[in-house]
C-alpha cells in the first residue's frame, strides 16, 4: 500500500494507455494537490512512472485492477491514452462476483466497437464502487475551443472539405468504427479505422504520392466524437505528431470538435502549424443526436 494516500476512498486512479495524455492528466492532478495512483497498462503505456505510485497491469486483469482500487483507496478513475490491442478472452481475469458477467464481457470484446467496449469497461469499474471521470475534468485546459487556434484560418475550399469530412466522420461514428475522416476537393478520401489517425494520414500521403488523389488540392483532417459516445473516455485528440503527419500528407489543416476534443502540446502544436502555414480549428458540427 502506498504511503501518504488519503484515508477516505477518494484517491484518483489513472488507467494509463499509450501516448502523452496519461502524463498530462497525472501532472495536472498532482499540481492541484492530488496523489494519483497509476495503473500502467502492459505493452501500452511507455511513460516513465517512477515518480508516481504505480503498478504495471494487464488490460484484461479486471480482478487485479479491482484489488488495486481497494488497496489504494481509489474512489475515482480516469481512462486515458490509447489502447492498440484488445485483450483476448483468455487474458480476462475476473473476480468471483463478476463471473456471471464474463460471457457478456467476452461477446463485447469480440463483436463490439471501441465505444461499446469502453462503455463496458466503465460499467465494470463502476461496479467496484469507483466513479469514472473524464480527462477533461482533471485537465480542462486540454479541451479544444471554437475557432482557429493559431494565426492560420481555413479558406473557402478548406471549409467545404471540413463540411464533407465532418459528415463522413459522423456517419463513421454511428457505426462505432472511428472518429476521423479526410476530405479533399469536397470528396472524402480516407476514413479512420482500427489502425488509428496516424496510420490513416500515412495512407493519405501514400495515395498522394501514387497519384491516386490530387497533388494540387490540399484537403483537411476532421476528428469528431462519435454519436452517443460516453464523453468520459476516448475523446478525439490531436498533438504535434498529428500535425506533422497532416503536413506530410499535404493537408491544409485539421478541424476538431470544440468542447469535445483534446488538444495536446497546444503551444508547440500552434507554433508548428503557423510555421508550416496549416490551420488548426475547433468546430461545432451539425448533429442530429442530443449533445451530452
Amino acid at each position: 500500500m502506498a504511503a501518504g494516500r488519503p484515508l477516505a476512498r477518494d484517491r484518483l486512479a489513472i488507467i494509463a494507455g499509450g501516448g502523452l495524455l496519461p502524463r498530462y492528466v497525472a501532472d495536472a492532478a498532482r499540481a492541484r494537490g492530488e496523489n494519483p495512483y497509476i495503473l500502467a497498462l502492459t505493452d501500452e503505456s511507455v511513460q516513465d512512472w517512477s515518480d508516481f505510485d504505480h503498478q504495471v497491469i494487464s488490460i484484461g486483469n479486471y480482478a487485479g485492477i479491482g484489488a488495486a482500487f481497494r488497496a489504494e483507496g481509489i474512489g475515482r478513475a480516469v481512462l486515458s491514452g490509447s489502447v492498440r490491442r484488445r485483450p483476448e478472452w483468455r487474458d480476462i481475469r475476473a473476480p468471483l462476483k463478476a463471473l456471471t458477467a464474463l460471457p457478456s464481457v467476452v461477446r463485447t470484446l469480440l463483436k463490439g466497437g471501441d465505444d461499446t467496449v469502453l462503455k463496458m469497461v466503465i460499467r465494470l469499474i463502476e461496479a467496484e464502487g469507483v466513479r469514472v471521470v473524464g480527462a477533461q475534468d482533471i485537465v480542462p485546459d486540454l479541451l479544444g475551443s471554437e475557432g482557429p487556434l493559431g494565426a492560420v484560418a481555413p479558406d473557402e475550399a478548406a471549409r467545404a472539405d471540413i463540411a464533407a469530412a465532418a459528415a463522413a466522420a459522423l456517419a463513421l461514428g454511428r457505426l462505432d468504427v472511428g472518429q476521423g475522416a479526410v476530405a479533399l476537393g469536397g470528396r472524402v478520401v480516407a476514413l479512420e479505422g482500427a489502425e488509428g489517425t496516424d496510420a490513416m494520414l500515412e495512407r493519405v500521403a501514400g495515395l498522394r504520392a501514387a497519384g491516386r488523389i490530387s497533388t494540387r488540392r490540399k484537403g483537411v483532417l476532421v476528428k469528431l466524437c462519435k454519436p452517443e459516445q460516453d464523453l468520459r473516455a476516448d475523446l478525439p485528440s490531436i498533438g504535434v505528431e498529428t500535425l506533422r503527419r497532416a503536413h506530410a500528407a499535404g493537408l491544409a489543416g485539421i478541424a476538431v470538435e470544440a468542447g469535445r476534443s483534446l488538444v495536446l502540446e497546444r503551444a508547440a502544436l500552434v507554433a508548428e502549424a503557423d510555421a508550416h502555414g496549416l490551420f488548426v480549428i475547433g468546430i461545432v458540427p451539425e448533429r442530429t443526436e442530443a449533445r451530452r
